[in-house]
């Protein structure tokens, strides 16, 4: 139960609006008609692939004015890629580096 709001919490967030206006941004062309949450995953249901996720990092460094590269270990765990990424968890990840930024 506090997963699901923290999740919902997160749909409301500044750092998760942005991601998903960089996510549509990125998708214009694309034909989804699913709004997207914080759980909905890149890969399984916005049909992203691998130079997809690129792109995504790229976009998502830019809208959060990160240095470049800066987000790219998120589509790597233990040394292998990740098969798949929820919104709520990339909206999280950014929004945490944001902070870790600010307090130096």
């Amino acid at each position: 139960m506090e997963n699901m709001i923290q999740r919902e919490s997160a749909e409301y967030s500044p750092v998760f609006e942005t991601v998903i206006s960089a996510l549509e941004e990125l998708m214009q062309d694309w034909e989804i008609e699913d709004p997207i949450r914080s759980d909905t995953r890149v890969v399984a249901d916005l049909g992203f692939e691998s130079i997809d996720l690129i792109q995504m990092i790229s976009f998502l460094e830019k809208a959060f004015r990160l240095r470049s590269g800066s987000l790219v270990d998120i589509l790597v765990i233990d040394g292998r890629y990740v098969d798949d990424l929820l919104v709520g968890e990339i909206a999280e990840i950014i929004g945490s580096r944001i902070m870790q930024s600010a307090e130096r």
